[in-house]
């Protein structure tokens, strides 16, 4: 899991290609790891040569390799990454030309639910700073208590700890539908809020992590992506693989998350 010494990162050329290189180079920079530009062609196209010239200059400081193949874009960048042993995959969420109808959805949406490692995407990739400027000092990490809860802790706290970043653990309360002034439920939801709390509380310790704990009612978005701008966070770590969890509430807004998120949102 950490030292991160492989990143994975997918091209089609676009603008923002350009932010997420900025954030692998950031991170290949800190952790001395390879990037491996992959660029996955359809079949008419030659784009050998747009690949060895892409990105020169913009990652000059780090260790960098090229692949180029041709076929599915989901399939061959789960397939690489798997092939490869990366140990993160970092993903543009559109593009532009031929590619964009694949990575506006089904692609980023594919390679979320089949990779095997971390996936790093956002929407907001193109407004990334400039290598110099990339910092992590707030790391927030959404947690469903689902079986992927200890998984996406551990990378968040690695994360965490590897750039002293201040670490925050959210959890989306279910809404509960009540009556104004309905003793009851509220007495309910405050026990639930209780529960949630403690569960997050020997998660924490299990994971030998310093972080705080933040536990909201409401749709699981609005809670996870506010928490991150409230802590203005730089980087957002959600669970994914497991519908276990409370109603499997984080898999099925994943999406949601990603496309609401003020910052880079890893899916581990």
């Amino acid at each position: 899991m950490f030292p991160l010494t492989k990143i994975l990162l997918p091209v089609d050329f676009s603008e923002r290609c350009l932010g997420g290189a900025r954030y692998a180079e950031a991170l290949a920079a800190h952790f001395q790891a390879e990037i491996t530009l992959l660029h996955v062609l359809d079949p008419i196209r030659q784009d050998s040569q747009q690949l060895g010239s892409f990105l020169v200059e913009e990652l000059a400081g780090v260790r960098v390799r090229r692949v180029l193949l041709e076929g599915d874009p989901a399939r061959q960048i789960v397939e690489f990454a798997h092939r490869a042993g990366m140990d993160l995959i970092a993903l543009p969420t559109h593009g532009h030309g031929p590619f964009r109808r694949f990575i506006l959805g089904s692609v980023t949406a594919k390679v979320l639910h089949d990779a095997d490692c971390p996936v790093w995407t956002g929407v907001h990739l193109e407004q990334a700073p400039k290598v110099d400027s990339i910092a992590f000092r707030s790391l927030v990490c959404a947690l469903d208590l689902g079986p992927q809860s200890r998984k996406a802790l551990a990378w968040a706290a690695a994360m965490a700890g590897e750039f002293k970043a201040r670490l925050t653990l959210v959890y989306a309360l279910p809404c509960i539908e009540s009556r104004p002034g309905d003793y009851f439920d509220q007495e309910l939801v405050a026990d639930l809020a209780k529960g949630a709390r403690e569960e997050l509380e020997k998660l924490r310790a299990e994971a030998g992590a310093e972080a705080d704990l933040v536990v909201e009612g409401g749709d699981a978005p609005h809670v996870v992506c506010g928490a991150a701008e409230s802590r203005q966070a730089d980087l957002l770590v959600i669970g994914r693989g497991s519908a276990a969890g409370m109603f499997g509430r984080l898999r099925t807004n994943a999406y949601a998350i990603i496309r609401q998120s003020p910052c880079p949102v890893v899916s581990v």
